[in-house]
């Protein structure tokens, strides 16, 4: 046998291995960004962010918590859901603001058209959290309500406020 020439099982084993190569390299890519969205934010480790780590349910929208909430970051649902204690503080804003429960929730518009991600930030509260969904953006108010009894608690220093509150 020749090395130019190659048998059909011989092709089959190349494209098998080109396969199973592109998957492991599309896996490395795919955890490479969820590592990065999980990232502790600049105050997670800080007093507050850690026990809002403590309050954090088990479950949201159905989703168990992945494992022990760290540094400020809880996700459930293999990183479908994602809360990072410690983000900077919105200041005054335009885009939308959900009350969940008495706590007051901007949605990102931004990198919801872009990343096709729902992120929620608490306004008002110090340290601010921040709440990522990978799903229907309506269903992420859902998460918003789950997670209030970890939130709840710190200090808010601002509410949202609309066009009649003006």
């Amino acid at each position: 046998m020749s090395l130019g020439s190659s048998s059909p099982g011989r092709r089959l084993l190349v494209i098998v291995a080109s396969l199973c190569t592109l998957g492991a390299a599309s896996a490395g890519v795919s955890i490479w960004t969820r590592s990065a969205e999980t990232d502790p934010a600049p105050l997670g480790s800080s007093g507050p962010c850690r026990e809002v780590g403590k309050n954090v349910p088990e479950e949201t929208l159905g989703d168990s918590l992945d494992g022990a909430a760290r540094q400020g970051v809880a996700s459930w649902g293999d990183g479908r859901i994602i809360l990072r204690c410690g983000v900077g503080e919105i200041p005054p804003t335009v885009d939308p603001c959900v009350n969940a429960n008495g706590v007051d929730w901007v949605l990102d518009e931004k990198r919801l058209e872009k990343e096709g991600v729902a992120a929620f930030t608490t306004y008002g509260r110090s340290p601010a959290v921040e709440l990522t969904y990978s799903g229907a953006p309506e269903e992420a108010t859902g998460a918003l309500v789950d997670v209030n009894a970890a939130v709840s608690w710190l200090q808010q220093k601002r509410t949202c406020v609309g066009m009649g509150d003006l």
